[in-house]
């Protein structure tokens, strides 16, 4: 195998890695926002339920200070009775039977307010018990995804390392002129840095190379860079004739995602 076929090999085992990382950290990226819209909903559930509970126990409260003013207004009212019996002339006896109407009427109009506020409070539990429901459902699948999503990171975590182990020992096979050519593309243009060229057309970018570059890169002396995208670029057909792994590396190169999906 050539020099040049052989730093190709290079960069192509070396891109291999960093497509698993790239990956990997795009899944890092990627994986709170799945349950984004989950933490959402949850959010709208507990300000609902709270919402709910508030004006629960505030009518609790009501209900409370109503029902103590009816119990007032019975011992009023039987105490004005009592007096009633005790009035020594007619025109005393009328005045005590207009204070016992009106203490009777105020009693049955808090009556009549009792009973309003008990139908309120069925509907407001009710609605609280839909509300908490609701609540612990959310809850409860959040606490679910959490978890996995914890998991989930912290797996990936231990994979980025260990591929980073892979790289530091990858980086090793290669010659530093071109590793730096390949760093300086990873850092700064778009993602995957090499790519084949496939009957004429650059795998990165999918547009074609020019006929006299296209001949160069035939020729295999030097590796260029695709004048489109920049990106390191090899032909495809120079790996025919190579061994299995390096025809399979140069194919999962030509399935790497389209530019615009950055490394870092």
């Amino acid at each position: 195998m050539s020099l040049y076929l052989k730093q190709i090999e290079q960069l192509v085992e070396l891109q291999k890695v960093d497509d698993h990382i790239h990956l990997i950290r795009k899944d890092l990226s990627d994986a709170p926002k799945e349950i984004e819209h989950l933490r959402h909903e949850f959010a709208q559930a507990e300000e609902e339920r709270a919402r709910v509970l508030d004006k629960l126990e505030h009518l609790r409260e009501q209900e409370k200070r109503l029902n103590v003013d009816i119990e007032d207004d019975a011992t009023r009212i039987k105490k004005s009775k009592s007096k009633l019996m005790m009035v020594g002339n007619s025109k005393e006896y009328q005045a005590m039977m207009r204070e016992v109407d009106s203490l009777e009427k105020m009693n049955r109009d808090r009556e009549e307010e009792r009973q309003l506020m008990t139908e309120e409070l069925e509907r407001q539990t009710s609605a609280y018990e839909e509300a908490d429901e609701r609540y612990n459902k959310f809850k409860a699948e959040l606490d679910d995804k959490e978890t996995g999503l914890n998991a989930r990171v912290e797996k990936s975590q231990r994979e980025l390392k260990g591929l980073d182990d892979k790289r530091r020992d990858t980086i090793k096979l290669v010659p530093l002129p071109v590793l730096s050519r390949y760093e300086f593309i990873r850092e700064r243009l778009a993602y995957p840095v090499i790519v084949p060229v496939c009957a004429g057309v650059c795998s990165g970018c999918n547009i074609a190379i020019p006929p006299q570059g296209f001949i160069e890169l035939q020729k295999g002396k030097q590796i260029l860079s695709c004048p489109n995208c920049q990106r390191l670029i090899y032909w495809s057909e120079h790996f025919t004739d190579t061994s299995p792994s390096s025809r399979a590396a140069a194919g999962e190169a030509a399935e790497t995602p389209e530019a615009g999906d950055d490394d870092e």
